[in-house]
């Protein structure tokens, strides 16, 4: 049986979750992570070197320690998400996705029929290779997994009512970094323009009934996000974690 995944029926009741991205291919982190008390975290197979094995390894530690997995792929491909919902993802991250089309290829992608075109193997890790019912599975993973898709061009902003129409999105996920580089203020996520067009995608987001991500580098940031209505947080990455814990503490002692 597919786990349950509590964020994507939380969020239909406006709760908040707070997760963080793991770029270290050792499971021990996502134990961590759960130890910590992190909701959920994202794989990311966009800016760090995955492999698909290192990948599975990861979703494997996330079963035994409960926290949700989420994966982001490397690009709007059906293969890719196929291979990371059929590893046992509960949830697709696709980047770059600009148009209601490009939006629509993702659900379809991700979900089985009625609601979208999944491509099927009962074989799946997903599927408890060839253990389960095939029609109780389908069922349960349309239930579960969640469809988050990325709100980072100009282009984005541009269709993003289209894409707020699109069906069975579960989050619009905002990347501050992009966006600045949309908007003519590259590298300056905090530049007023960026923070005026997320306050922007956050209210059509709430009118829309769909949920609002993005990522935030620090606990003040997180805050600020939560009161304005963000959803889904993704606070740093592991990487980022140990590196600011490292300086803390060698600031600390070295006075």
């Amino acid at each position: 049986m597919i786990r349950a995944n509590p964020i994507k029926r939380g969020l239909k009741e406006g709760k908040s979750y707070i997760g963080t991205f793991a770029k270290i291919p050792d499971p021990s982190v996502v134990e961590i992570f759960a130890f910590a008390g992190f909701d959920f975290f994202i794989i990311d197979n966009e800016h760090s070197q995955m492999s698909k094995e290192s990948m599975v390894n990861l979703l494997r530690a996330s079963d035994i320690s409960g926290i949700v997995p989420i994966v982001r792929v490397r690009e709007n491909s059906r293969a890719q998400i196929l291979q990371a919902l059929d590893a046992g993802g509960l949830g697709i991250m696709v980047p770059e996705t600009s148009t209601a089309e490009e939006v629509k290829h993702v659900v379809e992608s991700a979900l089985y029929a009625p609601e979208g075109k999944r491509g099927y193997t009962a074989s799946s890790r997903a599927a408890g290779y060839g253990s389960m019912d095939p029609t109780f599975y389908a069922k349960q993973a349309n239930e579960q997994i969640m469809v988050i898709v990325y709100v980072e061009t100009q282009e984005a902003l541009e269709n993003l009512d289209a894409i707020l129409k699109v069906p069975h999105v579960d989050v619009v996920w905002m990347g501050p970094m992009d966006l600045s580089q949309a908007l003519g203020v590259t590298g300056k996520p905090n530049h007023p323009k960026v923070l005026e067009t997320m306050d922007w995608i956050i209210g059509k987001c709430k009118g829309a009934g769909v949920a609002a991500g993005t990522i935030a580098p620090d606990p003040k940031t997180t805050r600020t996000l939560l009161e304005k209505g963000v959803q889904l947080i993704g606070l740093s990455s592991d990487q980022a974690m140990i590196l600011h814990s490292g300086r803390s503490f060698l600031k600390e002692i070295r006075g």
